[in-house]
């Protein structure tokens, strides 16, 4: 018998775990997939816990059930998410500054300038690839167009 309900598990959950993995999400943008799947285990662990299903059971709609991305979906997610709120001007200057479209950012205009494309920084390193500036607009222009448009 169980002594807290689902609805309590999820909520513990969500708060201990999530916010964990959601924590600086920024960070977790281009790391190695083994830590990708270090961090997934521990995700697919804390739904098996709440649900009470065994190890043998397929994880995949355990967290459609509970409606969790998976960690590598979650970090996609909050950076197309933190552009979206940039482009529409709900982030605070210093983030909304980062994302430019290309058609606000004065140079020629192209047939990808109607699309909600951003202007994408140049990096010389793996870890420059990483940074909000290029990571969040490579996110962005990656989603589907119909997306993009609001």
């Amino acid at each position: 018998m169980r002594s807290l309900s689902l609805d309590a598990a999820k909520m513990l959950a969500q708060a201990f775990i999530s916010s964990c993995l959601d924590y600086c999400n920024s960070t977790l943008y281009g790391i190695t997939d083994s830590l990708f799947w270090r961090l997934q285990a521990i995700q697919n662990a804390t739904a098996r816990l709440i649900t009470g299903v065994q190890c043998k059971d397929h994880i995949t709609p355990i967290l459609q059930q509970l409606h969790w991305l998976p960690v590598r979906e979650r970090v996609i997610f909050k950076h197309a998410l933190l552009v979206f709120k940039a482009l529409h001007g709900l982030l605070p200057p210093y983030l909304a500054d980062d994302c430019q479209l290309l058609a606000d950012t004065g140079r020629r205009q192209l047939r990808s300038s109607d699309i909600a494309t951003c202007s994408v920084l140049r990096t010389h390193s793996s870890l420059g690839d990483r940074c909000f500036a290029v990571a969040g607009p490579r996110t962005w222009n990656s989603l589907p167009i119909k997306l993009r448009q609001p």
